[in-house]
């Protein structure tokens, strides 16, 4: 396949609805959705795991 093509059929593909979950009066995206929880989960991560070799030193 031509790397035109793909591009284009990439392009074509960006202006598809996306899918929007509501709850009471809040929409959001399920893309942007999924990326928040990620970063929650990230930031939950990095309160609670300790830096390496950060218990060894005084």
């Amino acid at each position: 396949m031509d790397i035109t093509m793909i591009a284009w059929t990439a392009a074509a593909r960006l202006g598809a609805d996306g899918v929007y979950l509501g709850w009471g009066p809040f929409t959001v995206q399920l893309g942007n959705l999924i990326v928040i929880l990620v970063m929650i989960l990230l930031f939950a991560a990095a309160l609670f795991l300790p830096f390496p070799g950060g218990r060894n030193r005084r």
